[in-house]
C-alpha cells in the first residue's frame, strides 16, 4: 500500500481516527491518536514528532526530539475502539539528520533483511514463532517494602476441583494439551482471537489449548518474512490481550507464571530461501538437512548464551528454562526431539517444509530483535561453517549422568545471558544490523531495572525457608 493508497483506504472505510504506533527497545507497543482529517501526504514526508526521552532505552532528555514516519504498507483497521480507527506502524528517525534511528527495533529487522541479501547466501528469511500465553480468571500482584504477593486463578486449574461451586472438568497439572470442551473452557475466546487476527491480515493456521493446566493457550501464525513477522507478533499480543479483557480474563505472556506446570515458550521456526528455492533440504543429510541448514544450527547453538539475552530476555524466562517441563535447555540438535534446544520438525516430507526450530525463546522477547539476532547467528554459522555437536536422538532428560554432563546447557539466569551478550556480539554487528549503542543500552537497562531489581528484593519463599532460623 502506497501513501496515496493509505489515504484512500482511510476515506473508503470511513475512518475517523488514525492510531500512530511504534515499538520500544524492549518490545512494548506505544501509540497516540490523531484525527483522520490530518492524515495527509505530508506525514509520510515530514513525520510526526514525539518525546524520545520518555521511552525506555531511547533518548536522553537533552536529545529528546524524535520523528515517527508512517509506513503506509502497515495500515490495518483496529477492531477494538468504539470509533472507526486505522492503525499505522511507524519507523523512527532523527529530526535533524533524518537518519533512521539505530535503537528502533523495526529498523534492526529491516537491516537484518538487507544484510541477508548483501551476503548472497539467501534473499529471504522466513520466521514462524509459536507464542504461548496464559489466560487467567484472576491476576493480582503487589510489591511494597513491607509486603509482596501475586495471586492467579483459573477455573480450569486442578486446585479448583474442590471449590464449593465446582462442577468438575478441571485439568490435571501438565494435562491441558488438546482437551475438548467442557474441560477446554477457552475455545470461544481463542476462536475470537483467531478471527480478529485474520480480519487484521494475519494468516492463522491453528489454535488450541496448551499443556499448562491453568488456561495455557497457543495460536499459530503462518510463517512470513522477518520484519513482517515482527509486525505480526505485535498485532498478535495486542489482540490476545484485548480479546481477553473483553471476556473478563487476564492474558499474560510471562514465560513461567505458575509453579509446578509448563511455562510459555515461543519456539521459532526459521528457513532461508534464494530465488524461490529453499536452502534447507538435502535428502542425504541427517533429517533431510542441507549443509547450509546444519551450519545454521551450528551458529545458533554456538551463540545461544548471547542469543538468549534477546530471545529469552526476562528474569522470569529462567524459571521456565529448567529440566522437566519440556523446556529445551540442552544445547544440542535432534530430529523430532522436543528435549533438544534445536529440533528438526518431521511432520512433512516436502523439501519446502524443511526448517529448523529454536525452542529456547519465549514471548517476552521483542520479536524484531529476537528474529534478527537468530538470523545473524544462523548466517554466522554458514559463513564460518560452524559444525554443531552430533545430534542425539534420545530423551535428553533421561540420559545417564556421565553422558548428560558432556552436553552444554542454556545459562541459568538473565544476568548470565547478558554477560554472554557483552562478550559475544560481534556476529550481531555485521552489516550494522545491531549497533554497539543499542547493545550497551539494552544490557545496562536490563541489569539495573530487571536483574538488580529482582536480586535486591526478598522473595516470599525465603520467609518460608529462613524466617524461623
Amino acid at each position: 500500500m502506497s501513501p496515496k493508497e493509505a489515504i484512500h483506504y482511510v476515506l473508503e472505510n470511513n475512518v475517523k481516527l488514525i492510531d500512530i504506533r511504534f515499538t520500544d527497545l524492549f518490545g512494548m507497543w506505544h501509540h497516540f491518536t490523531i484525527p483522520a482529517i490530518d492524515f495527509t501526504d505530508h506525514l509520510f514526508e515530514d513525520g510526526i514528532g514525539f518525546d524520545g526521552s520518555s521511552i525506555r532505552g531511547f533518548q536522553s532528555i537533552d536529545q529528546s526530539d524524535m520523528l515517527l514516519v508512517p509506513d503506509a504498507s502497515s495500515m490495518f483497521l483496529d477492531p477494538f475502539p468504539e470509533y472507526e480507527t486505522a492503525v499505522v506502524i511507524c519507523d523512527i528517525e532523527d529530526p535533524i539528520t533524518r537518519e533512521r534511528y539505530s535503537r528502533d527495533p523495526r529498523y534492526v529487522a529491516h537491516k537484518a533483511e538487507q544484510y541477508l541479501r548483501s551476503t548472497g547466501i539467501a534473499d529471504t528469511c522466513y520466521i514462524g514463532p509459536e507464542a504461548e500465553f496464559f489466560l487467567f480468571d484472576k491476576l493480582r500482584y503487589e510489591t511494597q517494602p513491607q509486603g509482596a504477593y501475586f495471586e492467579i486463578d483459573s477455573l480450569e486449574a486442578h486446585w479448583n476441583s474442590g471449590a464449593e461451586n465446582a462442577i468438575g472438568y478441571t485439568h490435571r497439572p501438565k494435562g491441558g494439551y488438546f482437551p475438548c470442551s467442557p474441560a477446554d473452557k477457552l475455545q470461544d475466546v481463542r476462536s475470537d482471537m483467531m478471527l480478529r487476527l485474520i480480519d487484521m491480515g494475519v494468516h492463522i493456521e491453528v489454535h488450541h489449548h496448551e499443556v499448562g493446566a491453568a488456561g495455557q493457550c497457543e495460536i499459530d501464525m503462518r510463517f512470513d518474512t522477518l520484519r513482517k513477522m515482527g509486525d505480526q507478533l505485535q498485532k498478535y499480543k495486542y489482540v490476545v490481550k484485548n480479546v481477553a479483557a473483553e471476556y473478563g480474563l487476564a492474558a499474560t505472556f510471562m514465560p513461567k507464571p505458575l509453579f509446578g506446570d509448563n511455562g510459555s515458550g515461543m519456539h521459532c521456526h526459521i528457513s532461508l530461501w534464494k530465488n524461490g528455492e529453499t536452502l534447507m533440504y538435502d535428502e542425504a543429510g541427517y533429517a533431510g538437512l542441507s549443509d547450509t541448514a546444519r551450519y545454521m544450527i551450528g551458529g545458533i547453538l554456538a551463540h545461544a548464551p548471547a542469543l538468549l539475552a534477546l530471545c529469552a530476555p526476562s528474569t522470569n524466562s529462567y524459571r521456565r528454562l529448567v529440566p522437566g517441563y519440556e523446556a529445551p535447555i540442552n544445547l544440542i540438535y535432534s530430529a523430532r526431539n522436543r528435549s533438544a534446544c534445536v529440533r528438526i520438525p518431521m511432520f512433512n516430507k516436502s523439501p519446502k517444509a524443511k526448517r529448523i526450530e529454536f525452542r529456547a525463546p519465549d514471548p517476552t522477547a521483542n520479536g524484531y530483535l529476537a528474529f534478527s539476532a537468530l538470523l545473524m547467528a544462523a548466517l554466522d554459522g554458514i559463513q564460518n561453517k560452524i559444525e554443531p555437536r552430533k545430534p542425539i536422538d534420545k530423551d535428553l532428560y533421561e540420559l545417564p549422568p556421565a553422558e548428560k554432563a558432556d552436553i552444554p546447557q542454556t545459562p541459568g539466569s538473565l544476568r548470565e545471558t547478558l554477560a554472554a551478550l557483552r562478550e559475544d556480539h560481534a556476529f550481531l554487528l555485521k552489516g550494522d544490523v545491531f549497533t554497539p549503542d543499542l547493545i550497551d543500552t539494552y544490557i545496562a537497562y536490563k541489569l539495573e531495572h530487571e536483574c538488580d531489581a529482582i536480586d535486591l528484593r526478598p522473595h516470599p519463599y525465603e520467609f518460608f525457608l529462613y524466617s524461623d532460623v
